[in-house]
């Protein structure tokens, strides 16, 4: 069972993001703020769920928590900004949709930049560790699922109902084969070092 909070007593925020490693699609974070007494034996880090898990999950979230909010930066941002400023960026947008204001935030990963002065702790790992980290992992995860399933179709050559924009051998071939979309990350390194493409 993941621990129902850090600090006893105050409002706390659970972030993280998902869709960093991709080449295609934007970066998705959420934040969510749980009730003291939120209690699912089957919630944990994202990565370790079946999608038809993630999509339980996520209902029983948002219909529970106090608050969440989801924060996206699309890839032109991320070739703006970089995608660790963007990572940032999303989970700020996230955090800036919570009524109430958090009094803390639990971060996913090594590094945050501060939001509005609330203070932070980062945790490596922290979505197998806190419940409400491991919710926004879900919320950033299914939410940016569904986001990329609607993008196949409007681009289905990539398989992005499959890949959800990361760098598959199958994706990669088809960046190659049919050139990038307007929806890949330019920034980013599209094709390994076997093949190539013209962008000029």
């Amino acid at each position: 069972m993941l621990k129902p909070f850090h600090t006893e007593g105050i409002i706390e925020a659970g972030c993280d993001e998902a869709g960093r490693g991709c080449i295609a699609g934007p970066v998705f974070a959420a934040a969510v703020i749980l009730p003291a007494q939120f209690r699912d034996p089957v919630l944990d880090d994202s990565k370790k769920l079946s999608a038809k898990t993630r999509d339980k999950l996520r209902r029983v979230i948002e219909t529970e928590a106090i608050a969440y909010g989801v924060g996206i930066v699309d890839e032109k941002e991320i070739d703006q900004i970089n995608i660790l400023n963007a990572s940032f960026l999303a989970m700020q947008r996230a955090v800036e949709k919570l009524n109430p204001v958090p009094s803390h935030l639990l971060v996913d990963g090594n590094r945050f930049k501060p939001y509005r002065e609330i203070p932070f702790t980062c945790i490596i790992k922290g979505d197998g560790i806190y419940a409400s980290i491991a919710a926004a992992s879900i919320l950033a995860k299914t939410h940016r699922d569904e986001y990329m399933e609607s993008l196949h179709r409007e681009h289905p050559g990539y398989g992005w109902h499959n890949n959800k924009g990361y760098p598959t051998r199958s994706h990669r071939e088809a960046v190659l084969k049919y050139g990038p979309s307007v929806y890949h990350r330019r920034s980013f390194r599209l094709l390994n070092d076997q093949m190539q493409l013209d962008l000029s």
